[in-house]
């Protein structure tokens, strides 16, 4: 993104010694773009059956242990092991220089980790990089600039990615790498938005949306956004999902935002749609109807967007999406209801699956 990029993490000095005891190779392109580090065995799993998907939603960068180790176990079924390929558009500012397969590597049922870091769209068609993907069972995107991803559009990186979750592996990412995975990708190809920006006039110049991208089974109509709370992201999706029912970006009379915070936070999804939320808060924004004013040059007003507010250890069902449980509010004129992060959510009665719940 053009302004205000989210850098990787390093990992620790303690991580940084699997680095060094890992097998690593490199490989380069023809034109010097695209760079390949792999930790554990040089050799492929090869097995005939996976059992996922599953999916790791972040607020960060960094992959999350816990939800990522759950996702490998659904993928394996709980037994041997699995390949992971992390791709990255930028390198690591400092540290390790594979700080997510650092954190994959030390946990159980893992193979390999793979590290790409690709800098150009071409990159998406390099032949070494669309192997790796392809002979992996999850796909994780690193945090840095959603934008880079989105230029893999209609590459041979895309269909590779799908692929391995077709086959029942599964894809997830922090950050930049959260926002790829949604089927409506807020871009930031022309800046970062605040959310005083975005409330200010839904159609700013740094609003821009990627579509028709990655659409997973049972997550449709979805915007994500990272940082949630820390960087105040609450206004900044309420336009996107206004504005993703204004020009019918999700196909309907509806669309839902997903923002998880950062600092651990993760929502892992199994392969029927239920999400389990690890580390941090996360929401769930909904807008069901077109908004009252949402019009380029002038401020957004939307009465109703219901919102979800998930705490760790709750469960949220996107398959079966609840009518209940959620707290309203509005915007008008460009200015929001106060206490955006907190309210009161509607009763749910005794119907089962109809809100998030303790797990």
């Amino acid at each position: 993104m053009n302004q205000r990029p989210v850098l990787r993490p390093a990992a620790s000095a303690a991580v940084a010694l699997l680095t060094l005891a890992g097998v690593l190779t490199t490989a380069h392109s023809a034109q010097a773009a695209a760079n390949r580090i792999r930790l554990g065995s040089p050799a492929d799993v090869d097995r005939a059956a996976w059992n996922g998907p599953a999916f790791t939603m972040n607020g960060a960068g960094s992959v999350v242990a816990a939800s990522m180790s759950r996702a490998i176990d659904a993928i394996g079924g709980n037994s041997g092991s699995l390949d992971v390929v992390v791709l990255a558009g930028s390198a690591p500012t400092s540290g390790s220089r594979t700080p997510e397969c650092d954190t994959v590597m030390g946990l159980a049922g893992v193979n390999s980790c793979t590290t790409w870091t690709l800098t150009k769209a071409s990159d998406g068609n390099n032949t070494q990089v669309n192997t790796d993907v392809r002979k992996a069972e999850f796909v994780y995107f690193a945090g840095g600039d959603q934008c880079r991803y989105t230029g893999w559009k209609g590459t041979a990186l895309e269909t590779s990615v799908e692929s391995v979750v077709a086959k029942g592996g599964g894809s997830g990412g922090g950050s930049a790498g959260h926002h790829i995975n949604s089927p409506v990708v807020y871009d930031a190809c022309n800046g970062s938005v605040t959310s005083a920006e975005a409330l200010a006039d839904p159609y700013d110049s740094y609003i821009s949306f990627t579509t028709g991208m990655f659409d997973w089974a049972h997550y449709g109509g979805v915007v994500n956004d990272s940082h949630f709370v820390t960087r105040d992201r609450m206004g900044r999706t309420m336009a996107f999902v206004a504005r993703a029912v204004e020009d019918g970006l999700t196909g309907g009379q509806s669309a839902w935002g997903v923002g998880v915070e950062e600092g651990g936070g993760s929502l892992y999804i199994d392969r029927n749609g239920l999400a389990t939320l690890y580390g941090e808060d996360a929401y769930v924004v909904l807008a069901d109807h077109r908004p009252e004013r949402a019009v380029p040059g002038r401020s957004l007003s939307y009465s109703g967007f219901k919102i979800w507010h998930l705490t760790p250890g709750s469960t949220f069902d996107f398959k079966n999406r609840p009518t209940c449980g959620y707290y309203l509010r509005s915007v008008t004129n460009g200015v929001p209801d106060p206490n955006l992060y907190n309210g009161t959510p509607s009763t749910c009665g005794s119907r089962s699956g109809t809100s998030p719940t303790e797990s």
